[in-house]
């Protein structure tokens, strides 16, 4: 295996696992910017008050992308597979 593979093999990790948890963080950062401009117009100052709907939301969201999640990580884990050691 030559480096250059390795450094490909290592791209496609970090690219992966970046398009995996890409939707989920973009809700949770929603998620607490809608909460956080909902407390300073409230002035409630709760900090246990963002962490409960960020979970709620990255549940559900969760829920409903995962097998688009295991069929993007079992097309990773095939191709990873499928590639053969020149050596």
């Amino acid at each position: 295996m030559t480096p250059e593979m390795v450094i490909a093999i290592g791209r496609n990790a970090i690219s992966t696992a970046g398009l995996l948890l890409l939707p989920v963080l973009i809700v949770a950062l929603a998620i607490g910017l809608i909460v956080s401009i909902l407390q300073a117009i409230t002035q409630i100052h709760e900090m246990t008050l963002t962490f409960v709907p960020k979970i709620l939301a990255a549940g559900i969201l969760l829920y409903f992308l995962l097998p688009w999640m295991i069929k993007v990580l079992i097309g990773y884990t095939l191709t990873l597979y499928q590639i053969q050691p020149l050596g």
